[in-house]
């Protein structure tokens, strides 16, 4: 399963993968319980694969970040991510030197390091972009 599908819904807890749209918005299901989900076009909702973490030379993809997590912790769980600020902080260090402490909060440390246990104890740990089709493979 391709970041394209996880879903984060404001104002509800974990990640969602997307299922089906409907016509006043989509179906989407927990990863956490597997609860089937309708949520409307009024939600705040972010794509996995949209989302970017500021640095101070570029905006650095949440793919790329995780493939640098799954890399530093040889395929296994990241920290807890209810450690103490500080502990947060070193650790997102080393995984993303540059990144802009202005734009940067540890309350999006935390999702980047929450999101990442999830996705891994699901299984989902194919980080990479997905590849383009060109127009002569389409036909």
């Amino acid at each position: 399963m391709s970041l394209d599908k996880i879903l984060s819904i404001s104002g509800k807890p974990g990640l969602y993968e997307l299922k089906t749209q409907t016509r006043s918005g989509f179906v989407a299901e927990s990863l956490a319980d597997g609860k089937k989900l309708s949520v409307s076009i009024r939600h705040n909702v972010s794509i996995l694969s949209e989302i970017a973490i500021y640095t101070f030379s570029e905006e650095v993809p949440l793919r790329e970040i995780f493939k640098r997590i799954q890399e530093k912790e040889g395929g296994e769980q990241a920290i807890n991510h209810k450690e103490p600020k500080a502990v947060l902080e070193k650790y997102f260090r080393e995984v993303l030197p540059d990144y802009d402490e202005g734009r940067v909060y540890v309350s999006d440390m935390k999702k980047v390091v929450q999101w990442y246990n999830i996705l891994q104890s699901k299984g989902i740990t194919d980080f990479n972009e997905p590849e383009k089709v060109t127009s002569e493979e389409e036909e």
